[in-house]
């Protein structure tokens, strides 16, 4: 099947890249986006996000007239959803923006379309968004109403690339495409394979949205135990890095790095939706979420600890993003360890983040942003939170009368 015209919905951290992707294929792409900042950004052939070689895609497709961002609906031939699914209170999904983009989408919809939602769901939200576009267009037939022979085609294809590394693995990273029929992933399926050069492998969409929701899930339970053997060997007396090391020499042990928590748009929430699905059956997953979702406040204990030796501390914490390299802070547990430590008045608290030009709302008032020479000439102690490159380089002389606490082993590992 021939696609003309493309339209992304959200344009951030996997929709702006996706639209390049397309439109690097020499492909006519619509992307939509709710901020007329970032619709403006695009325009100009800049982008308002950190990933590497993206700002040359970008420019490059607008430059050459395949890409142009608007805050309106427009007509194309398939339209991709890719806007943020977080959690409400309780951890519950909150499908909200995923319903604001369908029923946008809707009004602009013609037989022959076809609707993806890229954003990573509770298993179910497929149907959702086509039951959401059937109420809105009752000209139109949906899967969920006559089956292969449905004027729209859904689906459910979602992303599976690392931060830092997107521009590579939405090219080569194989894709699940999950479809409300057989024809829906099929149609589905020749749309990604314009750029897409790993293997396209289809499912029903309840697959699809469990595949990519088991996937992080798998992460964050690996994660968490080594997050709960940091604690055990700190209070056993045991240096966990050494312990990791010599653990993973194993044949068949590969435990990862703990850290001060999980944050992003995945690894952190994804696994709820799982246990909101299935809340008597998810308790190793619930289980590891708690692991890791209160490592931040352990870690704020130990910041604590090692304030108390001193009258009027200054705290340099080194980083803000929930992952190296990258400026992304949702979900940071970083973030999260700072505020804390804002609110109870330890000392004098300085933040280097080297991807980010100012701090966030919930910061700003109570820290001072400075850069790492800097920091480390005025601190007392110094947290390394995200192991950014610029802090693995670190002198390590130039920290040894500080009080050191090191979430990440970076310091530990340059030793």
């Amino acid at each position: 099947m021939k696609f003309e015209t493309i339209s992304i919905f959200g344009l951030g951290y996997i929709g702006l890249p996706t639209a390049a992707a397309f439109a690097g294929r020499k492909t006519k792409v619509i992307g939509v986006d709710v901020s007329q900042q970032v619709v403006d950004t695009i325009n100009r052939g800049e982008i308002h996000i950190v990933e590497p070689e993206l700002d040359l895609l970008v420019n490059a497709a607008v430059t050459q007239g395949f890409l142009r961002a608007t805050r309106d609906a427009e007509p194309a031939d398939a339209f991709l959803i890719a806007v943020p699914t977080p959690f409400t209170d309780g951890n519950r999904p909150d499908l909200s923006y995923v319903e604001a983009a369908s029923r946008a989408i809707a009004p602009v919809l013609k037989k022959g379309d076809l609707v993806v939602l890229e954003s990573t769901s509770p298993v179910g939200a497929t149907e959702k968004v086509a039951q959401w576009l059937a109420e809105d267009r009752p000209d139109l037939s949906f899967p969920q109403q006559v089956g292969e022979s449905s004027d729209i085609r859904v689906a459910h294809c979602p992303e599976r690339v690392l931060p830092g590394k997107v521009v590579h693995e939405l090219v080569q990273n194989d894709r699940v495409i999950g479809g409300l029929t057989r024809r829906c992933a099929e149609v589905a399926r020749d749309l990604y394979q314009t750029f897409v050069q790993g293997e396209c492998i289809l499912t029903d969409a309840r697959t699809a949205e469990m595949c990519k929701l088991t996937e992080n899930s798998f992460r964050d339970v690996n994660i968490a135990f080594a997050n709960e053997l940091s604690m055990i060997a700190e209070k056993l007396d045991i240096n966990v890095w050494d312990l990791i090391r010599l653990a993973n020499r194993h044949p068949r042990v590969s435990i990862l790095q703990p850290g001060p928590g999980v944050g992003g748009h995945c690894i952190a929430v994804d696994p709820w939706f799982i246990v909101d699905s299935a809340p008597e059956e998810a308790r190793l997953i619930r289980t590891a979420r708690v692991v890791n979702d209160d490592k931040p406040r352990y870690v704020v204990g130990r910041i604590q600890r090692v304030a108390s030796r001193f009258k009027e501390p200054v705290i340099a914490c080194l980083g803000l993003a929930f992952k190296a390299d990258i400026d992304d802070l949702r979900e940071s547990p970083a973030i999260e360890i700072v505020e804390e430590l804002a609110s109870q008045s330890l000392g004098h608290i300085l933040v280097v983040e080297p991807n980010i030009g100012e701090l966030p709302q919930s910061l700003a008032q109570h820290v001072e942003l400075c850069d790492t020479a800097d920091a480390l000439n005025r601190a007392d102690i110094v947290a390394l939170l995200v192991d950014h490159r610029e802090f693995r380089s670190i002198d390590l002389r130039k920290l040894h009368e500080k009080a050191v606490v090191d979430t990440r082993g970076a310091f530990h590992a340059a030793r």
